[in-house]
């Protein structure tokens, strides 16, 4: 299916390393941009917020996932790893489109599209090299594999969202990518593979992950339609029956190393953002309030976030030949994740009642910030040179 490698320097051997610290330096560069932009001390000649879920979404979020789905996804089809040849093609073309829209941003829209492409061909490539493993593989191990392409394909639509958004300035395709994207897809992953390192018997029933995704696809369709009321419902009924789910698995938490408890934090999360967000969206739609997107940071940073410290830090250490624990430094980085979690979420809060104090919007980001740098100097020597912890 692919053509075979050459041998490799350590950076470049293994799909996950380049990905992972193009990552965290990305994370750092254009959340700094934001607050910025925001705050109009850096000229952004695109609007700020679309570029705000964009970058994230596109530069920050996707290297993440693309790094691991490209290590796990063939396990989970029972097929070849994808050589080194295909996936710096990829690679090469997500850092040269990252740059593009960077310097777009602050110089020219025109500039800015043309790196928005570069990032499209960058992301077809991604999708075609998981499409072609899963239709070679066996039917039998299709079921988890096809929950995680398809959130894939729905991160493919968004792109073309995104540049349709861009453009005519009258459509915001976050909720759309956040939801069937980048939640469905961490989701995806998680109810297979957290029940699994677990040691839980039985994990996720079969018809949990598209239950799960037909219901992101109510929730999004309602909130589009202008329906906020029925968006926060379904909300709520989905983290409602997410919770019967999780607590059916018997996840043994007190018991579970370090590592695992960060997993498990995650999906409690995912659970919390659904309940607590779509009661907010409920409020929202009855006493026409406005609490800054509580729900959308409750999933991108409370679930996604925190999952990929939990995923990335076993990655990174079991692929360099090291226990996949949680030392005390991973600890702490986990634990001011969750600090950005509920500063951010407080931030709403007040915002929504009308509170002057918009100075946490800057300690928020600054978190955000000192996480990713901490996250770097901790591991980025692993990624690199496979440097022992």
């Amino acid at each position: 299916m692919f053509t075979p490698d050459k041998p490799q320097n350590y950076f470049l051997s293994q799909v996950h390393q380049p990905f992972f610290v193009s990552g965290i330096i990305f994370a750092v560069i254009v959340m700094l941009m934001f607050m910025l932009g925001y705050k109009g001390i850096l000229p952004l000649q695109v609007d700020a917020v679309l570029f705000h879920s964009y970058t994230l979404f596109y530069i920050v979020f996707t290297q993440f996932f693309t790094g691991f789905i490209f290590t796990t996804f063939p396990r989970f089809c029972q097929s070849e790893v994808i050589p080194k040849s295909y996936y710096m093609k990829s690679w090469s073309l997500v850092q040269i489109g990252s740059v593009i829209v960077l310097l777009g941003a602050v110089s020219t829209s025109i500039l800015f599209y043309i790196g928005m492409i570069v990032l499209l061909l960058a992301y077809i490539t991604i999708v075609y090299a998981l499409w072609r493993i899963y239709a070679q593989s066996d039917l039998s191990v299709r079921h988890d594999p096809k929950w995680i392409l398809s959130g894939f394909m729905m991160g493919l639509l968004g792109h073309l969202l995104y540049l349709y958004a861009f453009s005519s300035g009258t459509f915001n395709p976050a909720p759309f990518v956040l939801n069937l994207f980048l939640v469905y897809t961490a989701f995806s992953v998680a109810q297979r593979m957290v029940p699994f390192f677990s040691h839980v018997m039985p994990g996720a029933s079969v018809s949990f992950a598209p239950i799960v995704f037909f219901a992101l696809v109510a929730k999004v369709v309602t909130a589009y339609l202008g329906f906020d009321l029925l968006s926060g419902i379904v909300s709520v009924v989905l983290g409602l029956y997410m919770l019967k789910e999780i607590v059916r698995w018997k996840l043994p938490f007190a018991s579970s190393p370090a590592i695992l408890k960060i997993l498990h934090i995650s999906l409690y999360w995912l659970i919390a953002a659904f309940i607590l967000g779509g009661i907010v969206s409920i409020l929202e739609g009855l006493l026409t309030l406005n609490f800054m997107a509580l729900e959308t940071h409750m999933l991108a940073l409370g679930f996604v976030t925190t999952i990929l410290v939990g995923f990335g830090t076993r990655v990174t250490l079991g692929h360099s030949g090291q226990p996949p624990h949680a030392d005390a430094t991973t600890l702490k980085i986990f634990y001011l994740l969750q600090v950005v979690v509920f500063v951010r979420m407080l931030f709403s809060i007040i915002m929504g009642l009308d509170l002057n104090m918009f100075w946490m919007f800057d300690l928020s980001i600054t978190m955000w910030l000192l996480l990713f740098l901490v996250w770097g100097y901790r591991f980025a020597p692993v990624l690199i040179k496979g440097k022992k912890l």
